[in-house]
């Protein structure tokens, strides 16, 4: 199906909340508390891995699965919120996931590798719904600053990001725990998001109809497989990152405590730009310069890191932290804008992370495979930069000034 010049203000529905009687600056509180736990159940692996592998046993390959597995959960269990927003609501929908990402990390830390990729499994679940509801939610409550509050919830996952790569290894020696432990700690901010997030439940459709059953013309709209196809790369991008990085660092001469602070450091920069980008991107109609922008910036940072010096490390992880960021704030930026109204931004936001967190998912698994061939981080890193040229190839085809019809 041919895709469509935007038409500025088509099909926007007046956010509900307020009518309601929640004050915007509550709801955008709310969704940034939200957003915040949507991270540390992934990037807190990668700290601990090198840990994990010792202690159990698990080889390359499985190690590759223990991050790709989620992964790959984000987008099967993403297609599972549009079923949930039919029966429960947005909100109630949120709220179930919040509830059962807590359990997942608490089934995470109690012992064994089969309890750990289940609780794993479990975790990713959750995320992947509760990341595919949340752009319509946007659209909804704020279709008049969908930028600005993109940036802003994109900008406390990063901060999610960054707590789970840096605080777990020190959390765990502060407290002196194991590794289930310190994995088991990041269910108690999942479970404060869920209270606070709590009010706002009203079991109610997003406007537009966009509760109704997907129409299936998306699936044959090439530009919903364009913004599709650039957020499953990017995300491979970050998951790679967030497996692998910590795990590099220390097979090239870092201890984990330095590996770890380098890890986190880079997720921390990814709040930056992750906030500017969907801010300045969603005031143009078209985004490609900032394609070309947050798609260089990992590919010299993570290429640096896995064979570059490390005197320049700080430096490299700063470049990657600030492009992933930019990245994904984009990505999410493109789902909204590409969409003429709430019912097509909850579409699009299904099948672009649902589809391409499953391709995503590859990345992190090949990485393993591709290391573990060839014993150091050079071919790692040529697949690295492969990818962040399909993601650019597949961003600059999604960056134009068109809607997706539906």
């Amino acid at each position: 199906m041919r895709s469509i010049e935007r038409e500025p203000g088509a099909g926007i529905a007046r956010p509900e909340k307020a009518e309601a009687g929640f004050h915007p600056v509550l709801i955008g509180l709310g969704l940034m508390l939200v957003a915040f736990n949507l991270r540390p159940a992934l990037s807190s692996i990668g700290p601990l891995l090198p840990g994990i592998r010792a202690e159990t046993g698990l080889s390359g390959a499985l190690a590759g699965a223990l991050v790709t597995v989620p992964v790959l959960c984000l987008g099967v269990f993403g297609r599972l919120a549009p079923v949930l927003v039919r029966r429960l609501g947005p909100d109630a929908s949120v709220l179930a996931a919040l509830v059962v990402l807590a359990l997942g990390l608490v089934l995470r830390g109690l012992g064994g590798v089969p309890l750990l990729f289940l609780g794993s499994v479990v975790a990713a679940a959750a995320i992947g719904i509760v990341g595919v509801i949340l752009p319509g939610i946007v659209k909804r409550d704020f279709p008049d600053q969908a930028g600005l509050m993109t940036g802003l919830y994109t900008a406390l996952l990063c901060l999610g990001a960054a707590a789970g790569a840096g605080f777990t290894v020190p959390a765990r020696r502060a407290l002196d725990l194991g590794w289930e432990g310190a994995l088991m700690l990041w269910a108690a901010p999942a479970l404060v998001a869920a209270a606070c997030w709590l009010p706002f439940v009203h079991a109610r459709p997003l406007p537009s109809a966009s509760a109704a059953r997907p129409s299936g013309r998306l699936w044959r709209d090439p530009l919903a497989w364009q913004v599709t196809g650039f957020m499953g790369l990017q995300s491979s991008l970050a998951y790679i990152v967030f497996g692998w990085l910590p795990a590099a660092l220390v097979d090239r001469g870092l201890d984990i405590v330095a590996a770890g602070l380098v890890a986190s450091v880079s997720a921390l920069a990814q709040g930056v730009l992750a906030l500017v980008v969907p801010t300045l991107a969603a005031r143009r109609p078209d985004q490609r310069p900032w394609v070309v922008l947050v798609i260089s910036l990992p590919l010299i940072g993570f290429t640096g890191l896995l064979v570059g010096p490390l005197a320049f490390a700080w430096g490299f992880a700063l470049l990657l932290g600030l492009g992933l960021g930019g990245c994904f704030g984009l990505a999410l930026t493109l789902i909204v804008l590409r969409a003429g109204d709430p019912r097509a931004a909850a579409e699009l936001s299904a099948m672009a992370q649902g589809v391409g967190y499953c391709g995503a998912a590859l990345g992190p698994f090949l990485v393993g495979i591709v290391h573990d061939l060839s014993g150091g981080w050079g071919l790692p890193a040529a697949l690295y930069a492969a990818l962040c040229l399909g993601a650019a190839s597949f961003g600059l085809l999604a960056a134009r000034d068109r809607t997706v019809r539906i």
